[in-house]
């Protein structure tokens, strides 16, 4: 069984992990030491090893999983020596694999995305390029997506900054029943379950469009027809458009040194 190592625990890299042992991994997992306290109380909690420095994580794992800030990879990459065609699985985003392999030069870098949900293995993990090491090192925490260009694995970067909209748009829409006099546990629980209605709808019939099922539901004339039409007068679609050609922008023009995070760690 493959040993994985993990440089740079925070709040995505420690999802991971869990997610990992959630599935029954039962290899060694070898953590970091920057973020002490926090990389201590994981290795508690999910049976890891806290190494003395991140040399020693490389050296003492088969898969590195790369969790640092874009702006830490450089003084990292100074700090450590990869061997030879090690993977190195980098979940920073909004590095391109050319300026990993600067970093890297001798390691087998493969670009991972994922949410938190692979706390739970219900993520989406998208890959780029294809590795079959990765692929199953990765499955167990979720549906994988195999991209065949980086294009596309940036424009995937968006759709998980999207899962972190999701969860604003979704606390407006409860706080409407709130405002009505609903309990707030049971606003929270109709908008999930209508949301889970809808996604489990648009799951059974993966060959129709999203919006021939919605025109089917909001035929004309009906109260979900109404709100549709107002819906569509106000542009609501307008900023989510926005934010995500701003995001793809950010991800696809700023330097590795001041981007941002994509909030998923």
């Amino acid at each position: 069984m493959q040993s994985i190592g993990v440089l740079g625990v925070g709040a995505l890299t420690e999802k991971v992990v869990r997610g990992l042992r959630r599935s029954g991994y039962s290899g060694a997992i070898r953590l970091s030491p920057r973020n002490q306290q926090r990389a201590q109380a994981l290795s508690d909690e999910s049976d890891c090893q806290v190494m003395p420095d991140n040399q020693s994580v490389i050296d003492h794992s088969d898969i590195v999983i790369l969790g640092v800030r874009p702006d830490v990879v450089g003084q990292l990459a100074e700090e450590v020596t990869v061997a030879p065609g090690k993977t190195l699985i980098s979940v920073v985003a909004g590095m391109t694999l050319a300026s990993l392999a600067q970093h890297f030069p001798d390691a087998q870098v493969v670009r991972v995305m994922l949410s938190y949900a692979a706390e739970i293995n219900s993520t989406t993990v998208v890959i780029y390029p294809h590795n079959d090491l990765v692929e199953q090192c990765m499955a167990p925490l979720g549906a994988s997506i195999l991209l065949d260009d980086e294009g596309a694995f940036e424009l995937a970067t968006v759709a998980a900054c999207m899962n972190g909209w999701f969860y604003f748009w979704l606390q407006d829409l409860q706080q409407w029943f709130v405002d009505q006099g609903m309990p707030e546990a049971q606003a929270k629980q109709l908008v999930l379950s209508n949301m889970q209605d809808c996604l489990a709808s648009a799951k059974h019939q993966p060959d129709a469009g999203l919006a021939a099922m919605g025109r089917a539901i909001a035929s004309p004339g009906t109260f979900t027809d109404r709100g549709v039409e107002l819906l569509r007068k106000h542009e609501v679609s307008r900023p989510w458009s926005t934010a995500c050609d701003a995001t793809l922008q950010w991800l696809t023009t700023d330097s590795a040194g001041s981007k941002p995070k994509a909030g998923t760690d």
